[in-house]
């Protein structure tokens, strides 16, 4: 990874904890329908990156919401999830084009960075309401909250990358 890459990955970083705390902690919709799009970082963290790496910045990504969010390690628990079931949701969504490294999110048809977006998604938050929650008497309430929160973070997400897209 170039120095640039670096420090771009750092800004990342840095706003998407930043804006989920600041503005996306504080939005709750019927009690069950909460944003968390600061796991674009995972999203779009460059796909030829270090693995390991990842994992440990999914961890410290999570734990800093935790700290502000007073979550007791469960989103630091989700990220460091979808940090390292990322290589296996690539190759489900892109197929041969990640075994060779010939991926990017920008250009990729929208099907596939669909699919790869909404996996993400959907395990991150699988896991986060699961320990939240932790009791199986609640699994109603449990998947409520994945598939309501999981589709109002997809919008939120793919608005982001379409608003922050590069056009060439």
């Amino acid at each position: 990874m170039q120095n640039s890459d670096l420090l771009v990955n750092i800004g990342r970083f840095s706003i998407m904890v930043v804006i989920q705390i600041l503005l996306f902690n504080h939005i709750n919709f019927m009690g069950y329908i909460n944003p968390y799009p600061y796991i674009l970082f995972i999203v779009v963290f460059p796909f030829t990156g270090n693995k390991s790496l990842l994992i440990f910045l999914g961890f410290l990504l999570g734990l800093s919401v935790d700290i502000f969010s007073d979550s007791g390690g469960v989103h630091a628990a989700a990220c460091v999830f979808i940090a390292y079931l990322r290589p296996l949701l690539l190759k489900f969504s892109f197929g041969v084009s990640y075994e060779f490294n010939t991926i990017k999110l920008s250009k990729a048809d929208l099907g596939a960075r669909f699919t790869y977006i909404s996996a993400m998604v959907l395990l991150h938050h699988l896991m986060l309401f699961s320990m939240e929650i932790f009791n199986t008497s609640h699994l109603v309430l449990i998947l409520k909250s994945t598939l309501f929160s999981s589709i109002f973070t997809i919008i939120v997400l793919f608005c982001i990358t379409l608003l922050f897209s590069r056009k060439n």
